[in-house]
C-alpha cells in the first residue's frame, strides 16, 4: 500500500511502498495479548522475597509443654501466627519469563504494524534527525505541530542528536528498528516509522 511520507517539519516528501503482508494484516487481539504478556514477564525482575519459619530469626524453643496449660500446642514462636513469625507460601525470588513460540512473536509484531496502520495512527517520516545542539525546543514544537500526545520513532539506528533532543519528551520514544516490540508500539498513540526503519523491519521480518 502507498503510505505518504513527511519531513519532521509536516512538509510532504513523496510517498512509500508498505508490503501489505506487514502492514495490512488482520490485527488479532488474542495474539497481540499473548506477545504483550510475555514482554511483560520477562520484564519482570522476580527479586520479592518473604522469610519462612526456617529464615526468620528467633529461637527454637518449644514455647510451653504441650498438654495442661489450657491454651493451643505451638511448637514454635516462628510460626505464623505469632508476631515476627514466618510467612507461610511466601514470595521467593525467581524468573517470571516463559518461552513463546518465535512466529508468534514475529506474528504480534506484524499485527502491532497493521493494527497501527489500520487506525491512521502510522506515519512514515523522511529522517529522524535531530540538531547538534541537541535542543529540546525544536523538537518539542515540532511534535506539537504534529498534534501527537505520545508516539514511538523507529529508525534503523538512532541519531544521537535526535536521540538527545527527544529524551527529555515524556511521550516521545525512538528504538532502532531491531528494538522495535509490541508492547511500546501499543503503547504509545502514534507510530512514527522512518524511511530507514521501514526497511529495518522488512529486513526483519523477511
Amino acid at each position: 500500500m502507498q503510505v505518504p511520507v513527511v519531513t519532521l517539519d509536516n512538509t510532504p516528501a513523496g510517498e512509500i511502498e508498505l508490503p501489505d503482508e506487514l502492514f495490512a494484516a488482520e490485527p488479532r487481539g488474542d495474539i497481540l495479548a499473548r506477545v504483550v504478556h510475555w514482554q511483560l514477564a520477562r520484564r519482570r525482575a522476580g527479586t520479592h522475597k518473604a522469610k519462612g519459619m526456617g529464615e526468620v530469626q528467633g529461637t527454637t524453643k518449644k514455647p510451653w509443654r504441650q498438654k495442661g496449660t489450657g491454651r493451643a500446642r505451638q511448637g514454635s514462636l516462628r510460626a505464623p501466627q505469632f508476631r515476627k513469625g514466618g510467612v507461610v507460601h511466601g514470595p521467593v525470588v525467581r524468573d517470571h519469563g516463559y518461552d513463546l513460540n518465535k512466529k508468534v512473536r514475529r506474528l504480534g509484531l506484524i499485527h502491532a504494524l497493521s493494527a497501527k496502520a489500520r487506525e491512521g495512527k502510522l506515519v512514515v517520516l523522511d529522517a529522524a534527525v535531530g540538531a547538534p545542539d541537541g535542543k529540546t525546543k525544536q523538537m518539542a514544537a515540532r511534535v506539537k505541530a504534529f498534534g501527537w500526545k505520545s508516539a514511538l520513532v523507529v529508525d534503523a539506528e538512532v541519531d544521537e542528536h535526535f536521540g538527545r533532543c527527544v529524551r527529555n519528551l515524556p511521550h516521545v520514544h525512538v528504538l532502532p528498528g531491531v528494538g522495535a516490540n509490541v508492547y511500546d508500539i501499543l503503547n504509545h498513540d502514534v507510530l512514527a516509522l522512518t524511511r530507514a526503519g521501514v526497511e529495518a523491519l522488512k529486513e526483519r521480518l523477511a
